[in-house]
């Protein structure tokens, strides 16, 4: 089956464990939430702009920037845990203007349809073309994968960086695995030099999730390797779907300490970003 219709939705909580209240911060005279919604909705391709949310702080202030916001439990785990927690309200956004047809359309039809874009509310400069790709990929394959993520090629400082998600991709894009070690490993060369061997991709925290793949999240078998790696995508590849890959430029700053919101302050100023 092939997409028809798209939404973005943003996952966000106040209380992050490394950076309390991080998502209200302020970058150059805006909230880090605030400049996260704002670029997703230059996006050409997805209807609404979702943001979804325990707190009600976030709710009353997405409102008031004029974006619509969804309450999800204080208990999800994960931004996709969250997303899929209202799956239903999500696709009942990318379809709101062609509810008359839905009498016509299965719910399973519908969420098999329909392409759910989680974007991390701590990205304040993600480049909105990056959306606009992943919803083109979407709409180009047939059939639609059930996860789509983007990559982008490794500088060699960063090959052997845990902070950093490497992706090994097979020969038409899928992706086999995602560490935080480098991937694949070079056998009797020095790790220094694997990257004269092999090229290496890294991963954006960007997916677009088939929305039948978000509705059964719940449903999925727990990962050890999602919990060795704490990577949640790894639970996808050990339940057995199909993770399908778009090459980007590169990737844009995720604000997950101190020093890294001080980067995008720095940033912020530099650029005389508004």
């Amino acid at each position: 089956m092939t997409i028809q219709h798209s939404v973005v939705a943003v996952p966000a909580r106040l209380a992050s464990s490394r950076l309390p209240n991080k998502v209200l911060a302020d970058i150059g005279g805006k909230p880090m939430i605030q400049r996260v919604l704002e670029q997703c909705a230059k996006a050409k391709g997805p209807g609404d702009v979702v943001l979804c949310t325990d707190s009600s702080r976030l709710q009353e202030l997405a409102e008031h920037w004029g974006f619509p916001v969804l309450m999800t439990s204080e208990a999800c785990t994960s931004g996709s845990e969250r997303i899929a927690s209202v799956a239903d309200q999500l696709v009942a956004r990318a379809w709101d203007e062609q509810a008359e047809r839905w009498d016509h359309v299965t719910r399973v039809q519908r969420l098999a349809s329909t392409a759910v874009i989680n974007v991390q509310g701590d990205q304040p400069f993600l480049d909105p073309e990056v959306i606009t790709a992943m919803a083109a990929e979407f709409a180009r394959l047939d059939p639609a994968p059930a996860v789509i993520t983007p990559v982008y090629r490794l500088k060699p400082d960063t090959i052997h960086s845990p902070a950093v998600v490497k992706t090994l991709l097979a020969h038409d894009g899928r992706a086999l695995y995602f560490s935080r070690s480098a991937i694949p490993h070079v056998r009797d060369v020095p790790s220094s030099e694997w990257h004269q061997h092999t090229d290496y991709w890294g991963h954006v925290g960007m997916y677009g999730f088939r929305g039948d793949v978000l509705d059964a999240w719940d449903q999925l078998p727990t990962s050890p390797l999602e919990d060795l790696e704490r990577l949640e995508q790894l639970r996808l590849i050990e339940a057995g779907y199909t993770i399908a890959t778009f090459l980007v430029e590169g990737t844009s700053l995720s604000v997950d300490t101190a020093d890294q919101l001080e980067q995008a302050r720095q940033i912020a100023t530099a650029g005389s970003i508004v």
